[in-house]
């Protein structure tokens, strides 16, 4: 069941986030205009080790007001591809430079109201150039075990979604390998 569209309109627009009104009718013919928050798409990058580590940076946040840790990830740019926006977040934020990424999933965190595509890609690991160009983003980095993350989550030490479908897949490929 499809619910059709009959118009929309931006009510609020900035370089970060706009706020939409949606004219939309359900299947049952209930009409009437949606909020729908349209945001720029995000690239986040898993990078494991050999160790079966990942790359991962412990951060405050504070709309929420909370630490936790997360994967490097960040807006992608205008004329950016989401491949070369995780490479590039990887070394702003870490410090590692990554040679590549391969897609790992992509997903729409909260679909029902925004629309913020996350494109999650894997990276082995590369090498330290240095550290990190961006001061702003995180308290300390470190390579975390993958056995560890999933007591990680338990325990809401990571709790941003981009992370979380990045880790989980991770956690799902290491436990169905042949």
């Amino acid at each position: 069941m499809q619910w059709q569209i009959h118009g929309e309109r931006p009510i609020y627009e900035n370089p970060w986030v706009d706020l939409w009104l949606v004219d939309v009718q359900q299947p049952d013919g209930r009409r009437w205009e949606h909020h729908v928050v349209k945001m720029r798409h995000l690239a986040v990058a898993a990078v494991v080790d050999d160790q079966k580590r990942v790359l991962m940076m412990w951060r405050h946040r504070f709309v929420t007001d909370t630490w936790a840790w997360e994967l490097p990830m960040g807006l992608i740019e205008e004329g950016e591809t989401p491949e070369q926006a995780a490479v590039r977040e990887v070394e702003e934020e870490t410090g590692w430079r990554v040679k590549g990424v391969e897609p790992l999933i992509y997903g729409q965190p909260a679909n029902g109201i925004t629309d913020s595509e996350h494109y999650v890609f894997r990276a082995d690991a590369g090498t330290f150039v240095g550290p990190p160009t961006e001061v702003n983003e995180t308290d300390r980095i470190e390579w975390i075990p993958l056995a560890d993350i999933r007591g990680m989550i338990d325990r809401r030490e990571v709790v941003s979604s981009g992370s979380l479908i990045g880790l989980l897949y991770l956690l799902v490929d290491e436990a169905t390998k042949a």
